[in-house]
This record gives C-alpha cells, structure tokens and sequence, in this order.
C-alpha cells in the first residue's frame, strides 16, 4: 500500500511497508528518487532504526541478556500505519509489538512525516519511549539520489570549508583507519573509486548540508542540521548515491556489546519523546 503527497511543485510517494520514499518527482514529472533495480540495489530511501549500521556479529546485550538484530535494524522491513494525512503531508507510525519486542526489548512509538513545502520534502523523525526504563536507539535516513547522468558529470559541495575526514569499514564494522576527502575549491568529485571500500562514514561534520551538483550546476540539497554523522555511499556503477543522516553507526571491533554503552547510541528516558528532522530540496 502506498501514500502520495503533492503541491504545486513537487509529488512524494511513500511506502506503508518500512514508511518509504520511493518517489519525489517535480511538476515536469522528472524524478529524483533512486528506482530500486535490485540488480543494484533494491531499497530506495529505508529508516534505519533501533540501530544505524552493523552490530559486532549482529549481537548486542541488555542487562547481560543476549539479542540479535540485523544490519540497519528492523523498522525498514515492517509495516507501518497511516495515521494522519492531507494533500501536502503525511504521518506513518510504527509501534512496538511481540515481534520486535523477541529483537529490541523496549515498548515504543517511531513516527514518520514528511510534509512538502515549496521545492523541499522535510522528513521527520519521532520517537517515543513508552517503557519504564532508559530506552537506547539509534536512527538514520537512507535516501538514493538518482543520478540520471554519467556519475562523474556530479560533485559534492559541503556547507563549509572543513577537513573532511572520514572512517574507513572493516567487514562492516568502523575501523580505526581514517582518510580526508580531497575537495578542489570545496567541490568533490563523483567517481566510483570513492567508494571501493564501501560507505565514506563521517563521524563528525561542521556542515548542516550538502549539495549535489549536476554538470557544475545545483541539482539537490540535502539539509541534516539535528544529524552529526553522515553516510554517503553507492554501488559500482550503480547510477544513484545515497545522502544518509545519522545518529550512530556500525560498531568497531572492540566494542563490548552492551547497547547501553554503544559510540553514538541515544538514550531516551521513560515517557520522553526524541525529535530529529531533514529535508531533500529540489533545485
């Protein structure tokens, strides 16, 4: 089951299943969201939640006990209600139940709006801690940019003139090796070889945002202000990149398991509600 969304400039098509984008096209009927050929890959723009990236052999423990959760986390694969919706917005809701329970022992609410305004698709995150104990997670955005284009004909500009450093992956997990992303004159060039170790994982970013440029011209904003880590990431050959705003990441080597203790978890305390949003501009 799917839901749409429009104005007089732009249209969002969401999936019940996972609250997915997998359409933003603007008024000219040009779209901007990756398609999900599976020969590359499959998805379009996933909520990544309990957990950002990859746990230490998919394990972690609370309170000493022992669970099991996927790459990415759950929510992406199960499906989610409609609860609000008007012609430029709508609200999906993901509540806990038996099943996530067996994975992520934590009663919760996570919502998902997105509301079109004039050229921008805000999306925002709610969670809510509805247990009676501390309530760690994480949460991130996936969303794969089509590029229609040669994939070296785009670039990057970041917000601001900073060293952009960035860690490298070890069999899915943050290793401790690091590199900077050259940039020339604040751009950086698009080319598959970026990306022959997997994901670039930026811990830490002074800029809120990131441009894709098409043809040196602007093609799409992507704004994460309440994020401070970001994945950026493609397959080779693949014609699309993914812009994903973070709260954690993939465990190191050397993490102990406890999710209590994890590098970037969030803790949310019983009854509280956490809020984070960003937005994907059509230029």
């Amino acid at each position: 089951m799917n839901t749409t969304i429009s104005n007089s400039t732009l249209s969002a098509s969401i999936k019940h299943s996972g609250a997915e984008l997998f359409s933003l096209k603007n008024n000219q009927n040009k779209e901007f969201i990756w398609e999900g050929n599976p020969d590359f890959w499959g998805k379009h723009s996933p909520v990544l939640f309990p957990i950002v990236g990859t746990l230490k052999n998919n394990l972690y423990t609370i309170n000493g006990v022992e669970y099991q959760l996927p790459r990415h986390g759950f929510a992406r694969d199960m499906e989610f209600q409609l609860i609000e919706k008007n012609e430029n917005s709508a609200v999906f809701s993901l509540q806990s139940n038996e099943e996530t329970l067996k994975k992520y022992p934590f009663q919760f609410e996570l919502q998902l709006s997105y509301t079109l305004n004039d050229t921008t698709l805000d999306i925002e995150y709610k969670v809510i801690n509805k247990g009676e104990t501390k309530m760690p997670f994480s949460i991130g955005a996936h969303p794969a940019v089509a590029l229609p284009e040669a994939f070296e004909n785009y670039a990057f500009e970041f917000e601001k003139k900073e060293v952009l450093k960035y860690y490298l992956l070890e069999n899915d997990l943050i290793s401790n090796k690091t590199k900077v992303l050259e940039t020339s004159d604040n751009l950086v060039p698009l080319s598959y070889k970026l990306f022959e170790n997997d994901a670039l994982i930026f811990k830490t970013l002074e800029s809120n945002s990131l441009t894709i440029l098409e043809n040196s011209k602007p093609y799409i904003k992507v704004a994460f202000e309440d994020f401070p880590s970001l994945g950026i990431w493609t397959k080779d050959k693949a014609p699309f990149i993914c812009i994903e705003p973070w709260l954690g990441y993939s465990d190191t080597a050397e993490n102990s398991g406890d999710l209590l203790k994890k590098e970037g978890i969030l803790i949310l305390d019983s009854s509280q509600i956490f809020q984070a949003k960003f937005s994907i501009q059509i230029l």
